[in-house]
């Protein structure tokens, strides 16, 4: 699944291929990616068309592109969607689901290419610079509005283990799986450690590493294993070369050699060293 990296990568594509272009035409291919807009596809494209792209903005893994009259296209990747900016009469990806027809020289057709449609894309009315549906998303690390101070005492209140807390959208977003993992290598802390049991620096070293890996990562396009994550010229980022634990079962941690080992974590899987990141000890109960 795309990850903060990647729908930033994705953004600034946007911002740099569509902005001030009008929507000539939208055709619907699919509707299951427009499920979201609940007045269905012709509604979705009527309120397109005719509109002009003025700005693209992100929030967390949402992506959103307001239009000038002060609604914005609302977009979420998901596990596979992709936006791609492509002359007009290209061939049409396998996948593709929604095509924009943008205006300019030389016109240009924006495209959302979703194999297992778990993303979408909705109009959000008056949603320019912040689209209602997504206000309850917390900002990311990256964003400099974030407040490290207070994320540092939500944290220390919390029952709940760090990395969970990194996963939980409505207190940090844009982490997800594979940068929690990381980043928490980098701060030695295992993810199972309650917050309420991390002192203040342990919390800032983990908001540390993972703004360190995220940045890495967005400068070398994001992280993609397989075909499904481009970015809006259809290259894949490579990150995926410089992680030091996510995936690597078994193979030797590069601080102390300790083979990395892997867990099961709400449905998916945890990386970690166990000597670098020691597990937490069981509280004894009287």
């Amino acid at each position: 699944m795309p990850e903060l990296p990647e729908v930033e990568v994705v953004r600034v594509g946007l911002e740099a291929h569509v902005l001030g272009r009008p929507i000539e035409s939208v055709e619907v291919l699919h509707p299951r990616p427009v499920r979201r807009h609940l007045a269905g596809a012709t509604d979705f494209a009527a309120r397109l068309t005719g509109r002009t792209f003025t700005a693209a903005h992100r929030r967390g893994k949402y992506l959103w592109v307001a239009l000038d009259n002060g609604d914005a296209l609302l977009g979420h990747l998901g596990m596979s969607g992709q936006m791609l900016v492509q002359p007009p009469g290209v061939p049409d990806e396998r996948n593709l689901r929604v095509r924009f027809l943008l205006g300019g020289e030389p016109p240009l057709e924006l495209r959302f290419v979703d194999q297992r449609m778990f993303g979408g894309l909705s109009v959000s009315e008056g949603g320019a610079e912040l689209p209602p549906e997504i206000a309850h998303i917390a900002r990311d690390p990256l964003d400099a509005g974030f407040d490290d101070e207070a994320f540092v005492r939500r944290v220390r209140r919390s029952q709940s283990g760090i990395k969970r807390i990194l996963l939980n959208q409505a207190v940090i977003s844009g982490v997800g799986n594979i940068y929690a993992d990381e980043g928490l290598w980098l701060a030695r802390i295992h993810g199972e450690r309650l917050g309420s049991r991390l002192r203040r620096t342990d919390v800032q070293r983990v908001l540390a590493g993972c703004r360190e890996v995220m940045l890495s990562a967005l400068g070398q396009g994001g992280t993609s294993f397989d075909a499904l994550y481009v970015n809006v010229n259809g290259q894949s980022g490579y990150f995926d070369r410089s992680l030091e634990v996510y995936g690597r079962e078994g193979e030797p941690c590069s601080r102390c050699g300790t083979p990395i080992r892997r867990i099961t974590f709400m449905n998916r899987s945890s990386y970690f060293c166990p000597v670098c990141q020691p597990a937490p000890r069981l509280r004894r109960t009287r």
